[in-house]
């Protein structure tokens, strides 16, 4: 068996204010290629930093065998900087061009005179660089400005360097973020043959069929599961099936302990009336007497004791059984008032007509018009739209607040117990928005798009699984699916739009038209 690539032992970071992000994490990552997957907020952006030597931890160390490569999930896009810079080769290109202008030092010179050329010429690395681009459909001007390049160009660039270079590991950060459909198809490509170790950060579900192995950060710990996403997903619901039927066999303990327990009382209670009417009786000598009631004292606290320390004993196993099973936060929500009868018309756009809860995908690349088309489409029925930022709530602004802003007559208890549905209550809903983690924010954002008064029977989403979670992708889906009304979606994301049903699908690229299901997995 082969020697991990990448170990961390002990490995602890803050952030300067004091932050926790994560705390004495162990963990190897071996070949091939590996998902990393976690909430956002867990730390798995941070992890690949500190695997980079981006960072420094506070504690612990991180060992790499072999160099590392690191694509970010923003990658700099310095208007000075050129494609070659970005690509990682601009000091081995440097170093060629100067042997092929016969500038290069003679022997006994300093050759540390020019410290920004690297000696050591890779005497092919234009050609590997052009083709890896051409690979990608990139432009193969080396010296182009990267201020030129869109965000997706910039990570297919990125990818690019990552292959002209072949690092040992490969870190790459959610690359498919600012991906359209054709981009991700060729990144995809890349994935499925990769050299080397590649530990990718993602939550696109496409990428992460292609990966080897799913690593969860999850409450501080890593842990590894063979196989891909499925697989994972699989094996999770397995173990949580046996963690829920491990609870109720323990609260079925927890409740026999109490009733025992209960049973115990009574019967000591029993006994002690008794011995206190033979002794008011005198029924025995007086040292008799005596001599028994201190023998049913001690023999009746080491019965309640063990009956005390088996209730105990239940508690823990069911508190045990309880640790193992995630938190279901699951989103309920039946909101009739969303309801579309199937022949009333919804919207018409450029000839094309959305009748009733159909759900549209909308596709089309980067640039070709999307969400231009989304913010003028004047539909028939009360809309909600959902932007490509979750920026629609006042930070400052009370949970509950936040979201009676689109419903202001709202009572605020039917506000509260719409809010329940979305997994927001108790103390939650009084919190400031500023104060939630990504998944209480974005379900306060839906809350606030499903409970606003007159109720949706449309919703405009603008990509919207773009920098989720996989949890919150679920959440997202679970609502989109209990809504009643007609959705529109824009998006790459072609599993997320089967799941929810889309029927039909638009394509922008040139001129809004009707086309067949997209490729992409299921």
């Amino acid at each position: 068996m082969s020697s991990p690539a990448v170990v961390c032992s002990g490995l602890s970071f803050s952030w300067p204010d004091g932050t926790p992000v994560l705390q004495d994490l162990d963990l190897a990552f071996g070949a091939g290629r590996t998902g990393l997957v976690g909430a956002n907020g867990s730390g798995k952006s941070t992890l690949l930093r500190l695997v980079a030597g981006l960072l420094v931890p506070d504690a612990g160390t991180v060992h790499t065998a072999g160099d590392v490569g690191y694509l970010p999930q923003d990658v700099a896009l310095d208007p000075r900087r050129t494609v070659a810079e970005l690509l990682g080769i601009a000091a081995q290109r440097a170093a060629l061009h100067a042997v092929e202008a016969g500038d290069v030092p003679a022997p006994g010179d300093d050759w540390d005179v020019d410290r920004d050329i690297d000696w050591d010429v890779d005497w092919d690395v234009e050609e590997r660089a052009t083709a890896e681009l051409a690979r990608f459909g990139l432009p193969s001007d080396l010296d182009r400005e990267v201020a030129r390049l869109s965000g997706g160009e910039a990570v297919l660039t990125g990818l690019a360097g990552l292959l002209v270079r072949r690092p040992s590991i490969t870190l790459l950060d959610e690359p498919t973020n600012n991906l359209d459909r054709r981009a991700r198809e060729l990144l995809y490509d890349a994935v499925a043959g990769w050299p080397g170790v590649l530990v990718v950060v993602s939550h696109d579900r496409e990428l992460l069929e292609l990966v080897d192995a799913v690593a969860e950060l999850r409450d501080g710990a890593v842990r590894l599961f063979g196989g891909t996403l499925s697989e994972y997903e699989e094996q999770l619901a397995v173990e949580q099936e046996a963690a829920q039927r491990t609870v109720r066999v323990a609260e079925t303990g927890l409740r026999r302990e109490r009733r025992q327990l209960a049973e115990a009382r009574i019967a000591l209670d029993r006994r002690a009336r008794y011995a206190a009417t033979d002794h008011a009786n005198k029924r025995r000598p007086k040292v008799i007497m005596n001599q028994r009631r201190q023998e049913a004292q001690v023999s009746a606290g080491k019965y309640r004791i063990t009956h005390e320390q088996r209730l105990a004993g239940a508690r823990a196993d069911l508190r045990a059984a309880e640790a193992a099973v995630r938190d279901d936060d699951r989103i309920r929500i039946d909101l009739p008032g969303t309801a579309l009868p199937a022949g009333r018309t919804a919207l018409e756009v450029d000839g094309h007509v959305v009748r009733g809860p159909e759900r549209i995908g909308l596709l089309g690349g980067n640039g070709s018009g999307k969400t231009t088309l989304l913010r003028r489409l004047a539909p028939a029925v009360p809309f909600a739209y959902l932007p490509q930022r979750l920026d629609v709530l006042d930070d400052a602004a009370r949970v509950l607040d936040a979201v009676r802003a689109a419903a202001p007559d709202a009572d605020p208890q039917r506000v509260r117990a719409g809010l329940a549905r979305f997994r927001v209550h108790g103390d939650a809903v009084e919190r400031r928005v500023r104060t939630l983690s990504g998944g209480e924010r974005f379900r306060v954002v839906l809350a606030r798009l499903l409970l606003a008064e007159p109720p949706p029977q449309l919703l405009l989403l603008d990509e919207p699984t773009n920098n989720l979670d996989l949890d919150s992708v679920e959440r997202l889906t679970e609502a989109v699916r209990a809504f009643r009304g007609a959705v529109v979606v824009a998006s790459h994301d072609v599993p997320f739009l089967r799941r929810i049903g889309c029927t039909r699908w638009w394509n922008v690229e040139s001129g809004l038209c009707e086309v067949s299901e997209p490729a992409g997995a299921g």
